[in-house]
């Protein structure tokens, strides 16, 4: 009984923990029969973009000075290895933090465009929810998982 107390406490919280909330704004609440990608959708995604994009910049900043106030030349070489071994992953995880920043800045660019929101491989709609749980994507569902298939028969796994 427990159990399933826990599981609907989870469910419930579901809807909260998408990327929108992650960035401290909530789901895009659809009015009537309103035009896809209209004004407020794009003004919506903007703002989702911008945040995320400021967060990973603060990031960035929280690193230089951690490195900086942790930098040491320490005389045991295992203390020294540890801490070459953490800013190694620190630097790695950054990178592909900045390679996330360019994604947003093409992203954010698209919206400008009014190219947004359009699969780049067959031109149908991608979809406001599955926007706002991944905001740089420029594939619908349907050609993401054949590129997936596809990848999966090259690489064999």
């Amino acid at each position: 009984m427990a159990t399933a107390k826990k599981k609907t406490t989870a469910n419930s919280s579901t809807p909260a923990k998408n990327s929108a909330a992650l960035h401290g704004l909530a789901p895009y609440q659809e009015k009537g029969k309103e035009e896809y990608m209209n004004e407020r959708q794009r003004d919506h995604f903007k703002l989702i973009l911008n945040a995320w994009r400021k967060e990973l910049m603060e990031e960035v900043d929280r690193t230089v000075t951690h490195m900086k106030d942790e930098a040491a030349n320490f005389p045991d070489p295992a203390d020294r290895a540890t801490q070459e071994e953490e800013f190694s992953l620190e630097l790695r995880t950054r990178d592909r933090e900045r390679k996330l920043i360019k994604k947003i800045d093409k992203t954010l660019s698209r919206v400008e465009e009014d190219d947004y929101g359009f699969c780049d491989q067959c031109g149908v709609e991608i979809g406001i929810r599955r926007l706002e749980a991944r905001p740089t994507a420029d594939l619908c569902v349907d050609c993401k998982t054949l590129d997936e298939i596809k990848e999966k028969q090259i690489t064999g796994g």
